[in-house]
């Protein structure tokens, strides 16, 4: 196969100089669980996705996209088409409050994709395949039979993935995660953004002191998460379901999408980029489905 995307080098690997503030907005689709309680893997039964994806927006303008998703909800809120159906009402704890394409009505979110491709958003995202960790976690055990895999392993790791070429280009960057579980992470969050950062210094030979600010957020309090929310899904249905229709919409907004485990073509995987995106025919013979 084709690698469509080109080498690591390719879009923003190389040093630029810093912008002022740069606000960024980090998701998640699928989950990181790879094995049920006693140690049999899960991935591709059901309920389990076969992926794990991270995909971070940076977005120009955080408060104009607020306002404009905002008012696309009530204008969609008050239009008679809608009335009457359950996701659309307070109660439901869905549309209502906040956009989630899981959740939404095809025809929601129709709407909200022909918002997002009009923003001046970029969206960048890194997949790993569950069945190709799950793998990997299995030879380190033999290895190492004291290792034991936690799912914030793999979170981590994208995180350091998607940051490490982009810590350099802001002299603030202001990020925002959506809350997962209970648990304040926000420390190991940013433990995990200066080791990108640090390995960004090693490759360059130059040190990087812009400033980093982590906050977790709720989804239905930020515009941005609700926004990265709908990039991953479409991203998601392309790897899970082989649709690609949705990404396609969107697709003049990403800027770069690593897909580290299809390593048929190099073994750092495939890049695809504004111009190369990826589809379904691509993806099939994937190792990692």
């Amino acid at each position: 196969m084709k690698n469509v995307g080109g080498t690591p080098r390719n879009g923003h690997c190389v040093p630029q100089t810093p912008q002022a503030v740069v606000h960024y907005f980090v998701d998640e689709s699928g989950d990181p669980t790879l094995f049920s309680a006693n140690g049999r893997v899960l991935v591709g039964t059901e309920g389990c996705s076969r992926f794990f994806m991270l995909g971070l927006l940076e977005v120009r303008d955080p408060n104009g996209l607020d306002a404009r998703l905002a008012d696309l909800r009530t204008r969609l809120l008050l239009d008679p088409y809608f009335q009457g159906v359950p996701s659309m009402h307070p109660d439901a704890g869905k549309t209502a409050l906040a956009f989630h394409a899981k959740d939404d009505l095809p025809e929601v979110r129709r709407e909200v994709f022909a918002l997002l491709k009009e923003e001046e958003v970029r969206f960048f995202a890194v997949v790993r395949s569950k069945k190709v960790t799950a793998s990997y976690v299995r030879s380190r055990n033999r290895m190492d039979p004291n290792y034991r895999y936690h799912p914030n392993e793999l979170y981590d790791h994208l995180i350091r993935r998607l940051f490490r070429d982009r810590l350099h280009q802001s002299d603030r960057n202001l990020i925002t995660f959506a809350a997962r579980g209970k648990s304040d992470r926000t420390r190991a969050l940013l433990e995990a953004l200066e080791a990108a950062r640090q390995r960004y210094s090693e490759k360059w030979g130059s040190s990087v002191d812009t400033s980093i600010e982590v906050v977790s957020s709720l989804s239905r309090d930020q515009g941005g998460l609700q926004a990265a929310d709908y990039f991953l899904w479409a991203l998601q249905r392309l790897y899970e379901r082989g649709e690609d229709r949705f990404l396609r919409l969107v697709w003049p907004r990403c800027r770069l999408v690593h897909d580290v485990d299809d390593t048929r073509a190099a073994e750092y995987g495939v890049y695809y980029t504004k111009k190369t995106p990826p589809d379904a025919a691509l993806l099939e013979g994937h190792p990692g489905i």
